[in-house]
């Protein structure tokens, strides 16, 4: 016989396929939800609906927005020459709360990754090129994370920027740990890093 209603399995299904959400949290999820006030619920379903309708990638730097270009990239007070590479938007959000970054962002949505299929051109790395040129970015400061794949494409980047551009190319410096993913690293440490890039050169 089974005791979990057909609707409640349903939704420790979806749960469960979430990144870091195992079956017993789902199951936890989806009764507190059904504790709670529908009104609760049809929030939260208002909400998840909308994103999809609402939320597009900024044609500038490919960060989540409602608007196109995003908030950061019309904003004048933003510094133009100054372009900050990350993997994921969540990286950007990180580096947003420590206050220390004052130029715009380029996302590439993703590392290289040749056993995944993941080259260069599945990335915003041809799209970064091109606007490296086009605003005549001067400084790029290659913000991956120091995973082996972060390493990786770090390494690419410096290598494709230097040979095609005229741009200063720096890096975060210390502070974030060897295999450490940045979007996990405290404010402090993300503000320090920033603080004091370095160029690089291979």
């Amino acid at each position: 016989m089974n005791v979990v209603p057909p609707a409640l399995a349903r939704l420790i299904s979806d749960f469960s396929r979430l990144p870091g959400i195992g079956r017993k949290t789902a199951t936890r999820l989806a009764l507190h939800l059904l504790r709670r006030p529908p009104l609760e619920s049809q929030g939260l379903a208002r909400s998840l609906n909308e994103l999809h309708q609402l939320i597009t990638l900024c044609s500038v730097c490919f960060a989540f927005s409602e608007q196109d270009p995003c908030e950061i990239c019309r904003n004048p007070g933003r510094d133009d020459g100054l372009v900050c590479v990350v993997e994921e938007p969540a990286d950007l959000m990180a580096i947003e709360k420590t206050s220390s970054f004052k130029g715009k962002y380029h996302i590439l949505h993703g590392v290289l990754s040749p056993m995944d299929g993941i080259g260069p051109q599945e990335l915003k790395i041809g799209l970064l090129l091109e606007r490296v040129r086009r605003h005549q970015v001067g400084e790029v400061l290659i913000a991956t994370s120091s995973t082996v794949p972060g390493e990786a494409t770090a390494a690419y980047l410096i290598r494709y920027l230097q040979e095609h551009s005229q741009a200063r190319i720096t890096r975060l410096a210390y502070g974030i740990p060897m295999g450490m993913d940045i979007k996990y690293a405290d404010e402090l440490t993300l503000a320090r890093a920033i603080e004091t890039r370095q160029e690089q050169k291979l």
